[in-house]
């Protein structure tokens, strides 16, 4: 079983949002489901045991309740990706169009971390930072 916690996030290009993450992070599409509109009803991708579920951003009763970044103008949150090496990660997320909002650096606590924007504007925290394992 992966992570019972599971991010949700909304775009206004769901598809293309879809064909970047996996370009530029790796991430493997789990489930897809159109809207019929040239939209994502809603969509589940994968990275490691993790995984993160978007849509497209529409006029419903849950799109209504939740914004996207270029409404509101800048991130509200960030998913934290868990990666084995950051270096790597970060040359194909460049290489697939990320801006690196926070360079590539060695943490206080022995992490490889940085920090991007995807195409439309989310902030993704990605290191070798592994929460689950005591911090000495």
């Amino acid at each position: 079983m992966g992570s019972p916690l599971i991010p949700t996030l909304r775009y206004h290009d769901a598809p293309a949002a879809i064909e970047w993450l996996v370009t530029a992070f790796g991430f493997e599409v789990h489930q897809r489901f159109d809207d019929g509109d040239g939209g994502v009803a809603h969509a589940e991708l994968t990275f490691g045991d993790g995984m993160v579920m978007l849509g497209s951003a529409t006029d419903s009763p849950y799109g209504r309740l939740v914004t996207t970044v270029r409404e509101v103008g800048r991130p509200t949150s960030s998913p934290y990706l868990m990666v084995t090496d950051a270096k790597a990660h970060h040359d194909r997320a460049v290489a697939a169009g990320a801006e690196i909002v926070i360079e590539l650096h060695e943490t206080d606590h022995g992490s490889t971390d940085y920090a991007c924007l995807d195409p439309e504007g989310n902030l993704w925290n990605v290191g070798t930072y592994d929460p689950w394992q005591p911090f000495e």
